[in-house]
C-alpha cells in the first residue's frame, strides 16, 4: 500500500492550519470589533463553509487558473499554482478557514467586556489586550476550532480535486485516493483509506469532546 496519499494529507492538513490559525484568530477579532459591513464581510468569509466544495474549487480555478491575472504572473517565471502540491494547500486553507474563524469570532463575541474596560483603564494597548488577555482566556475555543480546521483540511476532496487534480505521489490526497480506487475498481483499497480517515476522524472528535470537556470544567 502506497502511503503518499496519507502524507500529502497531513502536509496540506498541517500548513493550512497553521495559515487559518494565524489568519481565523486575527479576521475573527477584526470582524467582532466591526460596526458597518460587519455583516457583508462575515459572509464573504463563511461563504466557503456554505457553498458546495467544488464551487469552492471553481472559483480558485477562476482566480488562479492560467488565464488569470495571477496565473499569467505566475507563467512568466515558468510556474504554476494549477496541479501542485501548492494547490492542495490553498483548497485546504480555503474550504477549512470558517471552521477557525466562526469558532474564534464566537469566543471573542462572548468574552466578558468588563475586563477589557478594566484593561483600557490601566492604559493596555489594543494589540496588548488582545494578546494578553483575550486570547488566553478563548484557548480551548480556539484549540476546538483548530482541530475542526485540521480534519477539515485533512478530508478536502472538491476543491481539490478541481485545481490540484489526482496525480499520485503528488497531488493525490486520501480523498482523492478513496475516489480513485473507486472508479477504479479497487474496493479493498478504497476499504483501507476509509477506515484509516475514519479512524482519524474518530481521534479527531475525541481530542475535540477533550478539549469542550476541560473548557466546561473551568
Amino acid at each position: 500500500m502506497n502511503y503518499s496519499p496519507l502524507i500529502i494529507s497531513l502536509k496540506a492538513a498541517f500548513i493550512s492550519t497553521i495559515i487559518n490559525l494565524l489568519l481565523g484568530i486575527y479576521s475573527a477579532y477584526f470582524v467582532s470589533k466591526l460596526k458597518k459591513f460587519k455583516g457583508v464581510i462575515d459572509g464573504i468569509l463563511t461563504l466557503p463553509l456554505v457553498l458546495p466544495p467544488t464551487v469552492v474549487g471553481f472559483f480558485l480555478l477562476i482566480l488562479l487558473g492560467k488565464n488569470s491575472i495571477i496565473g499569467k504572473i505566475l507563467l512568466k517565471f515558468n510556474t504554476s499554482i494549477m496541479f501542485s502540491r501548492t494547490a492542495t494547500i490553498i483548497s485546504a486553507t480555503v474550504v477549512s478557514f470558517p471552521l477557525i474563524y466562526r469558532t474564534s469570532r464566537g469566543a471573542f463575541e462572548q468574552f466578558d467586556k468588563d475586563l477589557i474596560y478594566v484593561a483600557k483603564t490601566l492604559g493596555l494597548s489594543e494589540h496588548t489586550i488582545f494578546k494578553k488577555i483575550i486570547l488566553p482566556n478563548n484557548v480551548s475555543s480556539i484549540v476546538a476550532g483548530t482541530i475542526l480546521t485540521f480534519a477539515r483540511s485533512l478530508g478536502e476532496f472538491g476543491a481539490t480535486i478541481m485545481i490540484a487534480g489526482n496525480i499520485p505521489g503528488k497531488t493525490q490526497t486520501m480523498a482523492v485516493a478513496i475516489y480513485s480506487a473507486v472508479q477504479g475498481g479497487n474496493r479493498q483499497l478504497a476499504y483501507k483509506w476509509v477506515t484509516l480517515m475514519a479512524s482519524i476522524s474518530f481521534f479527531i472528535i475525541v481530542l475535540i469532546n477533550i478539549f469542550e470537556s476541560e473548557k466546561s470544567v473551568y
